[in-house]
């Protein structure tokens, strides 16, 4: 049986928000604030298997301090993306 895409963004919502750590908390429930709505079902499917990552890689990743996996590259870019619009640097 397939999730409905209302209940997949939903349950995306909640994991978004509930990280291991504070900072991941911050940045992903602004992303999912401002992107699930309007993500497609495989986005969505991608979003949901980055969420599987370790909290302390993807900092590393959002943050910059580290490279992104690259199966990971197109959603950490943006992220960074939103986190620089967000602090008023024009996104890289």
């Amino acid at each position: 049986m397939t999730e409905l895409l209302e209940h997949k963004r939903k349950r995306l919502k909640m994991r978004s928000m509930r990280r291991g750590i504070k900072e991941m908390d911050m940045i992903l429930i602004r992303f999912s604030d401002l992107f699930l709505d309007e993500m497609s079902d495989a986005e969505l499917d991608h979003y949901d298997l980055f969420l599987l990552e370790n909290d302390q890689d993807l900092y590393q990743w959002c943050s910059g301090q580290a490279n992104a996996d690259p199966a990971f590259q197109d959603l950490v870019q943006k992220i960074r993306d939103m986190i620089k619009t967000e602090n008023g640097l024009a996104p890289v």
